[in-house]
């Protein structure tokens, strides 16, 4: 595929503040008159949005690991395709809340899944995309869910502690594994200080 955007993804468990940064993100590029897009997983067109409402949906007790993964990479095939990669090809900054690393976070060191099976199914669904950078907001498990107490919670959010220890845990692996594009920021701070690590690492990918 013949990129010629840039693609930055944005990762992070439950409470980490991910969705606060990127919209402060958007605003600042805007502000830079930047072309850009924003996309979000699982989600963002018609078909995903509709596999998203049966990931998240607390009715489905019984979806399997094997299922839950297959679906997460069938709504990001269809992202890639209708809205991602043609924007990439228009020259545009692309922001995605979420991808690749969510499902290897998720279903592969949370579920147990397969990692490699994950990214060799990665690369069939995403056209082998990746992003040019991954920032990653580090939140205590336990802290990020306090944060989101006040709302309804979705299928996944609801899984026990242990998981979203396994989650974190699987992303500061990744992290580890990738320094050179995956950015790890500590979320404790202020939003305002976690913003302007975000700033920094944005201008010097865009320089």
């Amino acid at each position: 595929m013949g990129v010629k955007g840039v693609f930055i993804t944005f990762e992070g468990s439950e409470g980490s503040g991910k969705s606060t940064q990127i919209e402060l993100v958007c605003k600042y590029l805007k502000q830079k008159k930047k072309p850009i897009l924003f996309a979000r997983e699982p989600g963002g067109v018609k078909i995903s949005e509709k596999i998203r409402s049966i990931l998240l949906d607390v009715k489905n007790k019984n979806m399997n690991s094997e299922c839950e993964t297959l679906l997460y990479m069938a709504a990001r095939a269809q992202l890639v395709e209708e809205v991602i990669a043609p924007a990439l090809k228009k020259g545009k900054i692309v922001l995605c809340d979420r991808f690749l690393d969510s499902t290897v976070a998720y279903q592969g060191y949370g579920n147990g899944i397969d990692i490699r099976a994950i990214k060799d199914i990665g690369k069939f669904s995403t056209q082998r995309l990746t992003p040019e950078m991954t920032i990653f907001f580090d939140i205590d498990a336990k802290k990020g869910l306090s944060r989101i107490k006040g709302r309804t919670k979705d299928r996944i959010e609801r899984r026990a502690i242990s998981y979203h220890n396994k989650v974190r845990k699987g992303y500061r692996e990744i992290a580890r594994r990738e320094p050179g594009r995956v950015k790890l920021i500590d979320a404790n701070r202020t939003k305002e200080e976690i913003f302007s690590i975000v700033q920094k690492h944005i201008d010097r990918l865009l320089k």
